[in-house]
């Protein structure tokens, strides 16, 4: 009977883990400026504005590849772009 508990005990924990990891979504706070894989696919970890305040931008190639209020430039520790408000 303990065994069983320990085991149950052993998948919650697993599933826990699993559901709270991840990659950070698009506007959300991320730690590593121009670190891949931190935030989820089409975005970059980086600064959208003067502040120190690090989130996902939407990573981009060129100026249309971001809405009309924002403009792409690069993140500072990556060859990467990310649209950030103009």
């Amino acid at each position: 009977m303990r065994t069983t508990w320990i085991g149950m005990g052993l998948v919650v924990g697993a599933l826990l883990v699993w559901g709270c990891g991840g990659e950070a979504a698009l506007g959300e706070a991320c730690e590593d400026e121009g670190a891949d894989g931190e935030c989820e696919d089409g975005s970059v970890c980086g600064k959208s504005d003067d502040s120190a305040a690090l989130e996902c931008l939407k990573t981009c190639v060129e100026q249309t590849d971001c809405p009309a209020d924002q403009e792409c430039n690069g993140i500072s520790g990556s060859d990467l772009k990310g649209c950030r408000p103009k």
